[in-house]
């Protein structure tokens, strides 16, 4: 029986990566993102190349209400879901914790910490219809390790790395697997979003090194749900060859 898999955030980056990554491997699957167009694009691309089953929701994981609503208004044939994919996030501003927008704080705990709750409970009775259910966090290094300005979103991580140790034990009881994903550099459109829209910003942070891909990141996410169901990857860090955490990059 073809598997389903539900994913946050899919119209760029890792998210997308992800959708195409396991559209190759066809398994069907449920996009959501905020982006209308991009998403029936997305839908569009997804099922001519891979000839698998796609659905859309447009809605912004902030929106407790409509993340609900949309949830359960899937059709009965999309009333299983076996891997959901947490990958909608973000970071904004580079600024110390005495000078940071306050508003930028409340879009990342919004986003990164209550969209990922919201989501995570609005389809668990779906995942809880699986044999095999799996829930992968994409988190991030800042969950590991704080760096300098990076004040509540390292929090948010933070937040997020303890909630997928706190599922995995919640949650050994109905044998859904939680792993934990958290990506270094990782060059996408991240930056560009973290720091509004100023791509030459954004372009000099991965300046002096080659940092990691969303398709190497979807690549390992794949991974961690393909393997056997007795075998689960809880926590996963992933670096490129130039970086040993946050506060450790070598740039030639």
């Amino acid at each position: 029986m073809t598997k389903t898999v539900f994913i946050t955030g899919a119209t760029s980056g890792i998210g997308k990566a992800c959708a195409e990554k396991f559209a190759a491997e066809k398994y069907n699957l449920i996009i959501t993102g905020r982006r209308k167009e991009r998403l029936d694009d997305l839908q569009a691309a997804l099922t001519k190349e891979y000839a698998v089953k796609v659905w859309s929701l447009c809605f912004d994981v902030q929106q407790k209400a409509d993340v609900f609503a949309q949830v359960a208004a899937l059709p009965e044939d999309w009333q299983q879901v076996d891997i959901l994919i947490n990958n909608a996030g973000l970071a904004l501003g580079r600024e110390p914790f005495d000078e940071a927008n306050m508003d930028d704080w409340e879009t990342m705990l919004n986003t990164n910490v209550h969209g990922l709750l919201y989501v995570s409970r609005a389809v668990m009775p779906l995942l809880k219809r699986s044999a095999a259910a799996h829930i992968i966090n994409i988190v991030s290094i800042a969950g590991k390790e704080v760096y300098e300005n990076g004040n509540v979103y390292c929090a948010t991580k933070f937040a997020v790395d303890t909630l997928s140790k706190s599922m995995r034990i919640d949650l050994l009881k109905h044998g859904i697997k939680v792993t934990a994903v958290h990506p270094g550099a990782a060059e996408t459109e991240f930056s560009v979003v973290r720091f509004k829209g100023d791509e030459q910003k954004a372009a000099a942070t991965y300046q002096g090194f080659e940092p990691l891909t969303g398709a190497d990141i979807a690549a390992s996410v794949y991974y961690c749900a393909s393997l056997p169901p007795h075998i689960c990857i809880n926590d996963l860090v992933i670096t490129c060859l130039a970086q040993a955490g946050p506060n450790h990059l070598f740039k030639k």
